[in-house]
């Protein structure tokens, strides 16, 4: 299930006909096709925010941008973009959250950024950004993802299917009640000791956090949201 029209209502993009939508704070929305700006690298991430250096570089370490920057001609005062250099998409991904997170804003809403970097790299913005331990770590982050494992961080999660709320609760007792939520997770972990059974190279502890999935689920945490 997309989380599209989500996404769209809260950024009031989208009516609604009834129930309530509230968002306290400022909000920031990064959407799964990165928007970049004919300008710098930098100022592309400060988006006309006043530089502080600082924080700037905890930024571009934490959404592991500083070896792109190595391969630019000017560092991050390269001009990006139709008149200037192109990015590829893993690139425009992570610069496109740089740009959120330097904001500094209360609400976060990451239409899957994961989908455009390779599994190393995507743990790693997990890790550092978007997870319990990340910068993010004290704001409300609301994800999209098909990486399911990244859901046992979640405070709470709220399992949608078709359009309706099955089941609520944290990641323990979903799998306790051995119902929608439990046969999702049953049926990943499947996959992957299939797929771990077929390449000798599949590390089971590492790639639980690898491998992309699909199908229901919308996954909500007080904090730290999933939608799958």
């Amino acid at each position: 299930m997309r989380a599209h029209f989500l996404y769209v209502r809260f950024i009031g993009e989208m009516g609604k006909l009834q129930g309530n939508v509230g968002v306290t704070g400022k909000l920031a929305y990064v959407s799964q096709m990165p928007w970049i700006q004919n300008m710098t690298f930098r100022d592309n991430i400060l988006f006309g925010k006043s530089y502080n250096r600082k924080h700037y570089n905890k930024v571009l370490a934490a959404c592991a941008l500083i070896p792109d920057l190595k391969t630019l001609p000017y560092g991050d005062k390269t001009e990006i973009g139709e008149r200037g250099v192109n990015l590829s998409g893993g690139q425009k991904a992570r610069l496109s959250l740089a740009r959120a997170v330097y904001q500094d804003y209360d609400v976060y809403l990451l239409d899957d950024p994961l989908s455009a970097v390779d599994a190393h790299v995507g743990r790693h913005l997990f890790e550092k950004v978007i997870g319990p331990d990340g910068m993010l770590k004290e704001k409300t982050r609301l994800l999209v993802t098909h990486r399911l494992p990244y859901a046992k961080s979640a405070d709470s999660i709220i399992v949608l299917q078709d359009g309706n709320i099955v089941e609520s609760g944290s990641y323990g007792a979903l799998m306790s009640l051995r119902g929608v939520f439990f046969n999702f997770v049953k049926e990943y972990k499947s996959d992957s000791e299939t797929d771990e059974e077929e390449s000798i190279a599949v590390e089971s502890s590492d790639n639980d956090l690898e491998t992309d999935i699909s199908g229901c689920g919308f996954y909500i945490a007080e904090d730290l949201c999933f939608i799958a």
